[in-house]
């Protein structure tokens, strides 16, 4: 089955590379023989990330950027395609919900961050990087980070935001989908429950209460590992998933069965 799943040869870029989700599929894709670019805020994060993929004996590239400012991430493509060229494997990853602010009391300016961050971002790389495989005219593979809150509104939080943002994900997943499969380009969004990243363990730290109601909500009784999120992105992005596209992925424990 390893020989299924071999991305030798081929080059994934992955937003939010250097922590958590992002992180740990930027890893399974390096060990599935993937060269990889990631991007994001912190350069010792992404330098640490980096330093790992190339202890896999895969190449590895770095961008600094924040994702969240629209002029950035356009400045970012034109960086990478530069560098590395037309990736084949891109995974709009970055993203998260980073405010608990009520939706009565949430300023219009921090929405349109937090949208361009959850929202904007994908859809600029999907369109710089799309473009260009289209282009190269070898197909590829786009998996987009949505979230169970796509379909089913977090509890005792708030920044609504970021469930608007990630149903508006699954559907522009699901229309790149329609769009791009005569270019032999998949588009598929992964949809996780609560995994054990960095923030939610500092939600679980500030506040237990809510990630402990949450967790009564899972069948499996645990948040995910990271790494799991790992071995369904590189199906994904294999040659044995040429005909899954426009599917919304849910990987949570059960949550949403109850």
């Amino acid at each position: 089955m390893t020989g299924r799943f071999d991305l030798s040869g081929q080059r994934a870029f992955v937003t939010g590379g250097s922590r958590g989700l992002g992180r740990e599929m930027a890893l399974a894709f390096a060990e599935a023989g993937a060269d990889v670019a990631i991007a994001a805020r912190d350069p010792g994060a992404l330098d640490a990330t980096a330093d790992e993929i190339r202890a896999l004996g895969r190449q590895a590239w770095t961008f600094p950027a924040d994702l969240g400012s629209p002029e950035a991430v356009e400045t970012l493509c034109a960086q990478v395609i530069e560098a590395i060229g037309a990736p084949r494997i891109l995974v709009n990853n970055v993203g998260g919900r980073r405010i608990n602010v009520a939706t009565e009391a949430l300023a219009l300016d921090t929405w349109r961050e937090m949208i361009d961050l959850n929202l904007t971002a994908t859809y600029i790389c999907s369109r710089r990087f799309g473009a260009a495989m289209i282009e190269a005219g070898k197909g590829g593979r786009i998996l987009n980070l949505a979230s169970i809150n796509a379909f089913a509104a977090g509890r005792g939080i708030g920044g609504r935001h970021y469930e608007t943002a990630k149903a508006a994900v699954v559907q522009f997943t699901r229309t790149l989908a329609v769009d791009w499969a005569r270019h032999g380009i998949t588009a598929n969004a992964i949809c996780p429950g609560i995994f054990a990243t960095e923030p939610n363990r500092k939600w679980q730290e500030s506040n237990p209460e809510m990630i402990a109601g949450m967790l009564e909500h899972v069948p499996m009784g645990r948040m995910g590992d990271p790494r799991e999120i790992g071995t369904l992105a590189v199906y994904l992005a294999s040659a044995d998933a040429g005909f899954m596209t426009g599917a919304s992925l849910v990987i949570d424990g059960g949550y949403t069965c109850l």
